[in-house]
C-alpha cells in the first residue's frame, strides 16, 4: 500500500454550520448536507448559493440531473431546483449509513460502522455487490475508475483508494492529526472535496497525480 500526506488546498467554513454529513458536486457547485437541508457552494469563494430544506444528515450522491440524500433508514431522489422528493428507497444499513456517491448506473452507500461499502440499484434499493472495508466509512466516490473512501476513527482520518472487488488498499492519503472526514466526493479532476465532521468546515484535498503509462 502507498502511503502519503493528504495536501489540504483550502478549507471553508460558514457561519451557521456546525456539522456537515454528506458533500456532492455538480459540476459547478458542492452540495453540503447539513442537518435539516442541503446547501450548494461555490467551491472557489465558499458563498452559499442556494439552499434545499430537506434532511440531510448523511451521504449525498448527484447522478447528473438529480441528487440522492441519506436521510435515517431511507434515500432520497430529489429535484436539486425544487427540493422535492421525487422517490424513495431503503438505505442498505437501515440507519446506519454515512457517504454515497455515483458511478455507473448505481448508487455506493457506505455503511459506517459495519466497515463496508455496498453498490446498490437507484430505483430498488437491491444490494447488488458489497465491498468490505477494515475501517469505519465516512465518505464515497469514484473518479476515473477508482473507488476512493473516507475514514474517521478517534483523532486519525485518511482517504482511502481500494479495489472495488475485494477491498484491498491500494493507496491512503493522512490527513492532519484532528481533522475529521465526513463526506467525500471527487469533482472528476484533482481535487476531493471532504466534510469535516462537527467542525462544519469544507476542506479540499489534491488528489494524486498519476505516472503517465
Amino acid at each position: 500500500m502507498k502511503r502519503s500526506t493528504a495536501e489540504v488546498i483550502n478549507e471553508q467554513s460558514f457561519a451557521d454550520v456546525t456539522q456537515i454529513g454528506g458533500v456532492s458536486y455538480d459540476g459547478e457547485r458542492v452540495w453540503i448536507a447539513v442537518g435539516e437541508r442541503l446547501d450548494a457552494i461555490d467551491p472557489a469563494s465558499g458563498s452559499r448559493l442556494r439552499s434545499l430544506a430537506v434532511t440531510a444528515h448523511a451521504g449525498t450522491a448527484y447522478d447528473g440531473k438529480h441528487l440522492y440524500q441519506i436521510a435515517e433508514q431511507c434515500i432520497r431522489k430529489i429535484d436539486p431546483q425544487t427540493g422535492e422528493v421525487l422517490a424513495t428507497i431503503p438505505s442498505p444499513g437501515g440507519g446506519g449509513d454515512s457517504g454515497m456517491a455515483w458511478a455507473e448506473g448505481s448508487l455506493w452507500v457506505g455503511q459506517h460502522r459495519e466497515r463496508k461499502i455496498h453498490q446498490i440499484d437507484p430505483d430498488t434499493g437491491k444490494i447488488l455487490r458489497t465491498i468490505e472495508s477494515n475501517r469505519f466509512v465516512t465518505g464515497v466516490t469514484w473518479v476515473d475508475g477508482e473507488l476512493w473512501h473516507g475514514t474517521w476513527e478517534g483523532e486519525e482520518s485518511e482517504l482511502r483508494r481500494i479495489d472495488p472487488h475485494s477491498g484491498e488498499v491500494f493507496e491512503a492519503l493522512s490527513m492532519p492529526v484532528g481533522t475529521a472526514v465526513s463526506g467525500l466526493e471527487s469533482d472528476g479532476g484533482e481535487r476531493f472535496f471532504c466534510g469535516g465532521g462537527h467542525s462544519g468546515k469544507l476542506r479540499t484535498v489534491r488528489r494524486p497525480r498519476r505516472a503517465a503509462a
